[in-house]
């Protein structure tokens, strides 16, 4: 207890932050390493620490006496005695079972307890003894190897995280170099410039002495997510299926590799909706593995995970796993496998999943300190409110929820904020990005400006990227389709006028596409355009929930006031 912290700390895992306190901005980059942001109002922002959120503070290598500690020097009036049993008693299971290769059968895996009592408790689990698991010695149970993925699954879920120890098929065997400027073969700093923290995410994935082979990078957009995996595959030289979001990204992906590495365009190979191509590197979109012909008919595609004797996959955007993938990466356990992703954080809740089957967060770094080193942009958020006419207030008051949140995320008075935006950002590269195709339709038609949406063939979207890059086009009009991995490093200014509820995922993407960083004194500006008075506001608040943890303040203004209050 000292009196003056920037925390009030409750037995129920919540943390209050008092966004006035001098200690705000130190406390919120300490609480991030352990707990999750699940509010924040103008006050207070709320805390809460999880034990998904513990162990992946474990991974990172903190402990709970670390925790702990760092808890008492936040907390106003000191941590309750049940709190810090607790985070004891939920650190101590990150560890406590590990998973072997059987020396003497290679058809099993040997689950080993640091205490005997804990495989009691779950040698009479029926779940797992459905999967097989069966005790061996005091201390040791087996388990049929190919229930590797769903026994650590279903061991997560009930509370127990597994290190696992089993190992990793080595894949077949791939040769590659970097590649420099002038197409020569050069040593990787010489040509492909790794930076430092891209260096460390590689050696956290690899894990001591090299046997790591399971895990996720976290990287604000822009940071150079698709260079770690680059850097991974080069250092593990073997056959690599890379998996991502869309036919755009699969094109950047085959891009990176053919301009850094040495790899002929033969063997770099593309898995999508219009090409078929199995090679030692193949790239495939996640749309193409779920693709069925009905909706209980088989996934025609799924056996791409079997194709060639893969050493690595690589998860791109590994938040956005479809529940199809989980399943056949769940049997996949023995490929060494790599998640890459801006943000953690899924709307299904199945953060869980992602620890257990692709691997828990061995790398992360703040998006903050990537901008105070000028690695990625800074940005200004700003969130303007829109007033809505008297027809619109009228509809709106009489609607439905759902009918609420639709009328006043497409109040059409936005058209004519997005054209004042624009118009003073003289010279701007300029997105501006919404939810609902006749809304972007109309901003398309209002703004003189092209608009990509699902339904837009990819050569064109191709050439319109390319267009914005080069500065032939000062504004583009975008659906959901540019959330993710598309490569627009000039945009410097984005305009959100609508989004899916209060995803936070999305927002955190979206402001992404305006990260890389700018010439001169590298700045960008982000704006939302939410309703006044309205449903929209309350999900606009959960949206940015996420940014508000990585320490983005917006800033609120009304489009006929100067007035401004910072979040």
């Amino acid at each position: 207890m000292n009196g003056t912290g920037s925390c009030i700390t409750r037995k129920d895992r919540t943390i209050l932050l008092d966004c006035a306190h001098p200690g705000f901005e130190a406390a919120r980059i300490a609480l991030a390493d352990y707990a999750e942001l699940v509010k924040s109002p103008t006050a207070y922002h709320t805390y809460r620490i999880t034990p998904l959120s513990l162990w992946n503070a474990a991974a990172s290598g903190h402990t709970a006496e670390n925790i702990i500690s760092s808890l008492k020097k936040l907390s106003r009036w000191g941590i309750p005695g049940e709190l810090e049993q607790e985070i004891g008693e939920l650190m101590s299971r990150y560890g406590s079972l590990e998973l072997y290769a059987h020396a003497g059968d290679p058809r099993y895996i040997i689950l080993r307890a640091n205490q005997p009592e804990l495989l009691d408790e779950l040698e009479v689990n029926q779940s797992l003894q459905a999967l097989g698991l069966r005790r061996h010695l005091p201390q040791e149970s087996v388990c049929p190897a190919e229930q590797r993925g769903i026994l650590k699954q279903e061991l997560t879920r009930l509370g127990y995280p597994v290190l696992d120890y089993a190992g990793y098929r080595e894949g077949q065997t791939l040769s590659l170099a970097w590649r420099g400027a002038e197409g020569l073969e050069l040593e990787p700093e010489a040509s492909f410039g790794l930076r430092d923290y891209q260096k460390e995410a590689v050696r956290m994935f690899r894990g001591i002495g090299g046997t790591g082979g399971s895990g996720v990078v976290v990287l604000p957009c822009g940071a150079g997510k698709t260079v770690v995996g680059l850097a991974v595959l080069e250092d593990l030289q073997c056959e690599t299926l890379i998996l991502t979001s869309s036919s755009t990204s699969v094109g950047q992906w085959r891009d990176e590799l053919l301009r850094w590495t040495n790899l002929d365009a033969n063997a770099v190979g593309e898995y999508t909706g219009e090409k078929r191509e199995v090679r030692p590197i193949t790239v495939a979109t996640y749309q193409i593995l779920t693709f069925r012909r009905a909706k209980d008919g088989p996934f025609l595609h799924m056996n791409l995970f079997n194709e060639r004797n893969w050493g690595l996959i690589i998860y791109d955007e590994v938040h956005l796993l479809p529940a199809p993938v989980f399943r056949a990466t769940a049997d996949i356990q023995a490929t060494r496998r790599l998640g890459l992703t801006a943000t953690l954080v899924r709307e299904d809740g199945r953060e869980g999943d992602v620890f257990s089957l692709i691997g828990p967060k061995c790398y992360d770094l703040p998006w903050k300190s990537l901008e105070k080193e000028g690695w990625i942009a800074a940005v200004d958020c700003i969130e303007m409110l829109i007033p809505m006419n008297s027809g619109l207030r009228s509809k709106y008051i009489y609607a439905g929820g759902k009918e609420q949140f639709r009328l006043a995320a497409g109040n059409p008075a936005k058209t004519a904020a997005a054209a004042k935006i624009i118009k003073s950002h003289t010279g701007a590269a300029v997105l501006v990005i919404g939810q609902y195709l006749d809304q972007l339709e109309q901003l398309a038609e209002s703004l003189q400006a092209p608009l990509i949406t699902g339904k837009t063939p990819q050569r064109e979207r191709s050439q319109l990227y390319a267009a914005f890059n080069e500065g032939q086009l000062r504004v583009l009009v975008v659906s959901k389709v540019a959330n993710f991995a598309v490569n627009l490093p000039d945009a410097s200014v984005a305009i959100e006028v609508s989004g899916a509820f209060g995803s936070r995922q999305e927002e955190a993407q979206r402001l992404g596409r305006i990260l890389r960083p700018k010439p001169g004194e590298n700045k960008a500006y982000f704006y939302t355009l939410v309703s006044e008075d309205s449903r929209e506001q309350d999900f606009a608040l959960r949206r940015r929930l996420f940014l508000t943890e990585q320490g983005y303040d917006y800033a609120v203004r009304g489009m006929d006031t100067q007035e401004e209050a910072v979040l």
